[in-house]
């Protein structure tokens, strides 16, 4: 995923109490504004699932419970946890209950099952250390009933779950003989924690002698790279206790490279470097084998994912503090262009080990096997003098289809790759050919791993159904054609849902990395534009479709000197006929074009960066917004001009549509309430082309706002919203154009942030689709 906030900041279940039956009603323009200030909110039981995708980002762990079979865990940077179901092999979401205002929450950093009392789970949460991306400090999530039901550990310091080094570790660990034990390996400086009352509460083992010290980018003390990554891994010896009593022997990775392992033999009293350890690398992953009681280590000289060019795997024969290099290709050699990060062993047979390089862009990443303990190595695919590859394994990606990227490689490079950020790699400890692994975009896995030893081929398939980890930039409903939604989606493009129960491919034609705006023409809505980054061959940020996008057209031209898409999911409008577009990219003025993209003239009276929408009945008439001006356009986008609205937010994220079949009829949701940035925080009404607006007062937090098929006898679209009103933050709808508001979602279903980007279904009345930060387009009916 993107090291930055995804594009803003940021089996399910959503069942309200029942509500008695609403007046459905229409207020006139004129009774409008004495209707907004009523503002009761209501509930109305809701179902709530995704639009498939299939995974998307980067599962960081997946850690197998090593007493119970079947139990096994996921945890995502920005999308939160999972446990895996074995009936239906889909994965559970654990963190949608986060609220808006702990959204950081959803980046776990560690995962913990327990193998004492497999109930008990942990998740360690936190998605940045920088304040200015996330206010909220880490937590210990704990639940007693596999993550059902949560309750929550303040920490006195941030974990980044999608910070650099976020594939490292498991940084939290439960002691296997007295479960009530548990450590944590914190980063920037602060040390090792432990909790002995099952992480209730968390103190600095004062004794432990080492913080860390490797810094990604020394050179960025403030920013993204700039943290230590601090105490890493814990592993204990679980031979030196027994049930009841505190594992004796205990060791600990940490990110110095000359120090980089120490350990405990008085049950973390005190501590000592390990003597005769590696030094010039970091650890990434570290395995104990309880048989044979050797240590191993998977090593980088970065803190990853992205990035990685050398490193090693050692084992550790702790009887002797023997060290031996067991490196498929060891750093001294030429041939070794990576670092070593996913590794595990067969709990069955603990001599088997495989090990993954820690990134490895061209042509693939590589997974080796050893069954001799390290003393020798075979690799999922070789490759010969003349580039051709012959692989150990295939690979179905039918449950998503868009793992290609649209690609066509020249060999050596195949669609689909094996994986990229392939940090953990787990085998089952109670099945000896079933496999996982994460990459930077889902979960792959086998069940005829062993296969691999006799020469065979290992099947592997996506392993990633219910995992839906993706940033959503944009979704819309056109009113006809075969697809009720389309998103634009961070990192994967894009999906037009033809079927919400079914992942497909991305757009093409071009291909984007990510699609932050689209847009349909109201009277004319097999036409849709969409503007985003190109990626692979492509070099266009715009396309068009007029078949309802079942193929696309990217722009024989673009604006002088654009540089990206746009900031957000107002970057491009069409009009409400299709004949006009304008759009607002990054590095150029706003421009519009009556000739699908093959010309650009720039608008006048623009300022740059603006948002822009059209309206949804004349075609004649565009909106633009920017720092608290809203625009007009009456002569399709060539020239805009200020109105004299005022009272609007000047900062924050502010969202704007117009209202399908109403000329001129406008809602604005945004604001902020930073002390540092003072702007109204709210959501507003125009009637009249943007010329005046009317502030809602029930709404004290207005986000995002979108519009579906009217309710039963009524005239006015239904509305929806993501905001905060009379005091209470969920996802709401509103009957009679916000005389009344039903507040659709419930404090166990709230999906963090998800102020993007949201809009009803203009074929059926009270469907909903929006967008999250991590997890994924919701959709959902009324029960």
């Amino acid at each position: 995923m993107s090291p930055t906030p995804h594009l803003s900041r940021r089996g399910l279940l959503a069942a309200g109490a029942a509500s008695a039956a609403l007046p459905l009603l229409a207020p006139s323009a004129a009774s409008a504004a004495s209707a907004l200030a009523i503002g009761e909110v209501r509930r109305v039981p809701y179902t709530f699932g995704n639009a498939e995708i299939v995974g998307g980002g980067f599962v960081t762990g997946i850690v197998f419970n090593q007493s119970e079979t079947g139990l096994v865990y996921a945890r995502t940077d920005i999308g939160g946890g999972y446990r895996l179901d074995t009936a239906s092999r889909r994965w559970i979401p654990l963190n949608d209950w986060v609220g808006w205002d702990e959204y950081g929450h959803t980046g776990i950093i560690s995962i913990a099952t327990d193998e004492v009392e497999p109930d008990r789970v942990y998740l360690a949460a936190g998605t940045y250390t920088l304040p200015d991306w996330d206010p909220t400090m880490a937590a210990i999530l704990r639940s007693t009933d596999r993550g059902r039901t949560w309750q929550t550990t303040p920490l006195p310091f941030r974990l980044g779950g999608n910070m650099p080094g976020r594939g490292i570790g498991e940084r939290l660990v439960i002691d296997p003989n007295r479960n009530r034990i548990l450590y944590l390996g914190v980063r920037g400086g602060h040390g090792l924690w432990r909790s002995t009352d099952y992480g209730k509460t968390f103190a600095k083992v004062t004794s432990f002698p080492n913080a860390g010290n490797f810094v990604p980018d020394p050179n960025d003390p403030n920013g993204y790279s700039g943290d230590n990554q601090g105490v890493l891994q814990v592993l204990f010896d679980k031979r030196t206790g027994r049930a009841g009593r505190a594992t004796r022997t205990l060791y600990v990775t940490v990110a110095d490279t000359d120090n980089i392992l120490y350990r405990s033999t008085d049950a973390g009293a005190t501590w000592e470097r390990v003597p005769g350890q590696p030094t010039g690398f970091i650890p990434h992953h570290a395995v104990f084998d309880h048989v044979g009681g050797y240590l191993y280590l998977a090593t980088s000289n970065t803190a990853g994912p992205y990035d990685g060019s050398k490193g090693d795997v050692w084992k550790l024969d702790t009887a002797t503090d023997t060290w031996t290099r067991i490196s498929p290709v060891p750093s001294t050699s030429d041939d070794n262009q990576y670092g070593y990060s996913g590794l595990t062993i067969d709990r069955q047979n603990p001599d088997t080990l495989m090990v993954s390089t820690q990134i490895k862009w061209w042509p693939d990443c590589i997974l080796f096997r050893s069954t001799d303990g390290g003393a020798s190595w075979t690799r999922a695919w070789d490759m010969d003098t003349n580039s051709e590859r012959t692989l150990r394994y295939d690979i179905d990606i039918s449950a998503a289809p868009w793992l290609t990227w649209n690609g066509s490689p020249s060999l050596p490079e195949i669609a689909p790759k094996l994986g990229w950020m392939m940090e953990s790699v787990q085998i089952d400890p109670f099945d000896s050919g079933h496999f996982m692994y994460g990459t930077g975009a889902t979960i792959y896995g086998a069940d005829n791993l062993t296969d691999w030893d006799s020469g065979g081929t290992v099947h592997i398939s996506v392993r990633a159904q219910g995992l839906e980890e993706t940033s959503i930039g944009c979704v819309i409903s056109p009113p006809v054609g075969p697809a009720h939604l389309f998103s634009g989606v961070g990192d994967v493009g894009g999906f037009r849902h033809t079927d919400l129960n079914k992942a497909t491919k991305m757009y093409d034609n071009p291909t984007f990395g990510a699609t932050p705006a689209l847009d349909y023409a109201e009277l004319a809505p097999h036409t849709i534009v969409r503007v985003g980054n190109p990626t692979g061959d492509w070099t266009q940020h715009f396309g068009i479709s007029t078949d309802s996008g079942d193929t696309w057209t990217p722009s024989r031209s673009e604006p002088s000197g654009v540089t990206g898409p746009g900031v957000d999911d107002q970057a491009v409008a069409i009009s409400a006929d299709g004949r006009r577009i304008v759009w607002s990219p990054a590095g150029a003025p706003a421009s519009w074009s009556d000739d699908h993209g093959a010309t650009w003239t720039a608008s006048e009276g623009l300022p740059a960066g603006v948002s822009v929408r059209s309206d949804r009945v004349n075609p004649a008439k565009f909106y633009a917004y920017g720092s608290g001006v809203f625009y007009l356009s009456t002569d399709g986008g060539k020239s805009f001009k200020a109105t004299a609205a005022t009272g609007l937010p000047t900062a924050g994220n502010v969202r704007f549509k117009a209202v399908p079949g109403q000329e001129g009829d406008i809602w604005l949701a945004g604001g902020t309430n930073k002390p540092t940035t003072p702007t109204p925080y709210g959501m507003w009404r125009s009637t009249d082309s943007g010329s005046s607006f009317t502030r809602f007062e029930a709404v004290d937090e207005g986000d995002v706002v979108g519009f579906g098929k009217a309710a039963p006898g009524a005239t006015y679209p239904a509305v929806y919203t993501s905001s905060k009103i009379d005091g209470v933050r969920g996802i709401f709808r509103s009957d009679d154009a916000g005389r009344t508001w039903i507040r659709i979602n419930d404090d166990r279903h709230q999906y963090a942030w998800t102020g993007n980007t949201i809009t009803g279904d203009p074929r059926i009345y009270g469907r909903v689709y929006f967008g999250t930060n991590g997890r994924g387009v919701m959709y959902g009916d009324p029960k």
